[in-house]
C-alpha cells in the first residue's frame, strides 16, 4: 500500500514549488508522481495535422520524487506524515500526528 496516492491533495516540501498544494494525478512508478500545476516545464511539440496536434510550446508537468511531498491534512492545515493502522482487519492509512484515518 503506498502512503500516498491519485488524488491525494499533497504540499510540496522541497524544490522550486516547495510550499505549494495540488492534487496527485498519477502515480509515475513506485518513488514518482506527477501534481497539477507543480513542476511545471516548458515542452516544444511538432505539429502532426494526422491526430491534429499544432505545433508550438506547451506546459508539461514533470514528475516529482514522493520524498519530496506530504499529505495535506485538512484538519490541521499543514502537511502530515502518513502511517498504517489495521481497523477491523483493514489496513488504512492514518495521520501520524493525530491517529485520525485518511479519508480517501
Amino acid at each position: 500500500m503506498d502512503k500516498i496516492k491519485k488524488s491525494d491533495e499533497v504540499i510540496v516540501l522541497a524544490g522550486k514549488d516547495k510550499g505549494k498544494r495540488g492534487i496527485v494525478a498519477r502515480r509515475v512508478d513506485a518513488e514518482h508522481v506527477v501534481i497539477d500545476g507543480i513542476n511545471v516545464a516548458k515542452k516544444a511539440t511538432k505539429p502532426n495535422p494526422m491526430t491534429g496536434v499544432t505545433g508550438g510550446i506547451v506546459d508539461k508537468s514533470m514528475p516529482i520524487h514522493v520524498s519530496n511531498v506530504a499529505l495535506f491534512n485538512a484538519a490541521t492545515g499543514k502537511a502530515d506524515r502518513v502511517g498504517f493502522k489495521d481497523v477491523d482487519g483493514k489496513k488504512v492509512r492514518v495521520y501520524k500526528s493525530s491517529g485520525e484515518v485518511v479519508k480517501v
